[in-house]
């Protein structure tokens, strides 16, 4: 039964298949073969879910990236995941019961539809499992430098993927941890980023993790300024980039809440209007790691 297990954020993952086998090529980079971790969540890949009897509709949404139609539910035991291929020739069902202390997820008709498809379901699933760890997926671009990790976020393109390459660029040994969903937990009082399997449209998946040095907000403008925000710019900086998905549930959106406000007092986060230059990486370098 939990024959293939998985690391993701100091939380192990078991799968009665090796998911890289299937197609999820990123999983193979949390790949573990230590077995004396409690494991946290449990995926069964089956042709054979059966319906809920008793669910609610959490809430509906159309999924561009992967062509496809959501649908979340609320059940007895937990949650449903229900993605449908815009066509409506496809549908993949990811059963996420919450009962127990051990998650465990149920994914039918895996194998008639396509992987992307397959990577986002689970990734729901896994932002599910973190609710209960005091952790969020946040929508950001992570890079790391000196031992230490800065996100960066905003609206799809407002640069967030361009401001960490110039970092890359500009500043020695910046690196690149997670360009879309990297894993933010508080763990024994620190706040810390992960690597993740899930990092959009750049193939980055680094089992990796780093203190957080802060977070940053960006917005273009034909200018270079940054500021730190007090805490409630910081929730509103900080709340936009988690799972739109899941805060539509009001138990989970609570938990994230929850999450949020541990790591806003801990944790500086800034906002800052920028040009896509070197000036720009330079500034936010300066006032993230300058004092070191």
């Amino acid at each position: 039964m939990d024959r293939y297990n998985y690391i993701i954020a100091d939380i192990r993952l078991s799968s009665n298949r090796d998911l890289t086998a299937i197609g999820l090529d990123s999983f193979k980079h949390f790949e573990t073969q230590n077995t004396s971790m409690p494991i946290d969540a449990r995926i069964v890949l089956t042709d054979n879910v059966p319906s809920p009897i008793n669910h609610i509709v959490i809430s509906t949404s159309h999924l561009t990236n992967i062509d496809a139609d959501g649908t979340f539910m609320r059940t007895k035991n937990g949650y449903r995941y229900e993605i449908t291929t815009r066509d409506q020739s496809h549908k993949v069902t990811f059963d996420i019961n919450t009962d127990n202390n051990l998650i465990s997820c149920h994914i039918s008709t895996y194998n008639y539809i396509g992987i992307s498809i397959l990577r986002f379901g689970l990734w729901i699933m896994f932002g599910i499992v973190l609710t209960q760890r005091d952790g969020i997926a946040i929508h950001s671009s992570a890079i790391t430098l000196d031992g230490g990790c800065a996100l960066f976020l905003g609206e799809s393109g407002t640069g967030k993927s361009t401001h960490t390459r110039l970092w890359r660029e500009n500043i020695k040994g910046a690196d690149l941890l997670n360009d879309d969903s990297p894993i933010v937990r508080m763990v024994d009082g620190k706040t810390l980023a992960y690597g993740s399997p899930w990092s959009g449209k750049t193939p980055c998946y680094k089992n990796q993790t780093y203190p957080i040095k802060g977070f940053v907000r960006l917005s273009q403008a034909p200018h270079n300024n940054i500021e730190r925000l007090n805490t409630l710019g910081a929730i509103g900086a900080l709340y936009p980039s988690c799972p739109y998905i899941l805060m539509s549930d009001e138990r989970l959106n609570n938990a994230i809440c929850k999450t949020l406000s541990k790591i806003i007092h801990r944790i500086p986060t800034y906002k800052m209007e920028c040009l896509p230059n070197g000036d720009a990486a330079a500034m936010s370098h300066q006032t993230l790691f300058g004092n070191e």
